[in-house]
């Protein structure tokens, strides 16, 4: 059986949530033949998959247009939705062809939905997995615009014609969708080894480390502005070029990302599925920026709270690094009982979203 599974690079979530599904399903089928096809760079892949696969370096989605990791751009991003559904049909008719092509048997979607209408079109399996859907957000943005209900109504058709939708937790209720099947929360827990990530990174195991991980998209913070408290160390992507003696870059080539992330004391982050779901099961803290315009926040901000030490932040907190009192305050806290991570059984998942197929 040849597998697409197409992966959104609208940051990193999209890839925390699809991952243990793709391991768990190779574990179950040695002989999976899988593509990835994702804008994601393959070392990043590389990281996270276990399986061998080919990668086809495109991207069928974007989301939005952003300035950043939080901020979107609403004038760029409508631009590109109507150029993306100027000629629909013709759009979904070339992806039927590149599918029969490469001679693909079923789809797995994170959260393209231009795959799942081809591949209903072709008549082959396609399903849909992840905490949101590009159906929703463009809505939630662009409902009052007169040219977006043809377009919005395009895009729940396609996420609709799927054999099934995965809408893992917690995430959008996603009501407009018929074959949606709910799940547990979906993440990559790390082993905690903070000998070795001390002697890797040259730290102090009795010291504080904090962990600055805002997503797959750029959101540069102004660390050499920050004061330095004694015992107090952060990691940070190796891209920020920092030059303190209270700062170590944490994407070295021989330290799995989720051991870091499992051995450091508190992670600071933005909203997002990834960090948020795997903070909470591995029982780290943390600290995100508030983003109250992005639809998805008030979903997993409430889940947080229940799951895991968790204290929102202002832009101007985060900006001028005002944290210290706020990092007492969580590691003063209690913590709660640390939620499950689903233990995917890849049978279970075929049966659901891909109906029995030879190979």
């Amino acid at each position: 059986m040849h597998l697409l599974v197409d992966i959104s690079a609208h940051g990193l979530g999209h890839l925390a949530q699809t991952a243990p599904v793709l391991d768990a399903l190779h574990a179950l089928v040695p002989t999976l033949r899988l593509t990835v096809r994702s804008a994601i760079p393959r070392e990043i892949l590389e990281r996270r998959l276990a399986a061998d696969f080919v990668h086809v370096p495109e991207a069928r989605d974007f989301g939005f247009a952003m300035y950043n990791a939080v901020d979107i751009d609403l004038v760029a991003s409508a631009q590109r939705y109507r150029e993306f559904h100027a000629h629909w049909p013709q759009r979904v008719a070339a992806e039927v062809d590149w599918l029969r092509r490469h001679e693909i048997d079923a789809v797995l979607s994170n959260v393209a939905y231009l795959p799942l209408a081809a591949a209903a079109e072709a008549g082959i399996a396609g399903a849909g997995l992840c905490s949101l859907n590009w159906a929703d957000l463009f809505a939630h943005y662009f409902h009052s615009e007169p040219w977006a209900a043809e377009i919005h109504a395009q895009i729940r058709v396609a996420y609709n014609a799927a054999t099934g939708f995965l809408r893992v937790t917690p995430g959008l209720p996603m009501a407009d969708l018929r074959h949606r099947h709910d799940t547990a929360p979906i993440a990559r827990i790390g082993r905690r080894d903070r000998v070795r990530v001390a002697q890797r990174l040259g730290l102090n195991e009795s010291e504080r480390w904090l962990l600055l991980a805002m997503g797959g998209i750029g959101f540069r913070l102004p660390l050499e502005d920050w004061p330095q408290t004694p015992g107090l160390n952060w990691l940070v992507p190796s891209e920020w070029k920092l030059q303190r003696n209270d700062v170590r870059t944490f994407d070295v080539a021989d330290l799995d990302f989720s051991d870091v992330f499992a051995s450091v004391d508190a992670v600071v982050t933005k909203p997002g599925y990834g960090t948020f779901v795997e903070a909470a099961c591995s029982g780290i803290p943390l600290l995100y920026l508030q983003r109250d315009d992005w639809p998805e926040t008030p979903h997993l901000a409430t889940w947080l709270a229940e799951n895991a030490r968790a204290q929102v932040l202002t832009r101007e907190q985060l900006m001028a690094g005002d944290l210290d009192e706020v990092l007492q305050g969580l590691w003063r806290a209690p913590a709660p009982a640390v939620p499950a991570a689903i233990d995917i059984n890849g049978k279970a998942f075929r049966m659901r979203a891909f109906p029995a197929s030879p190979g």
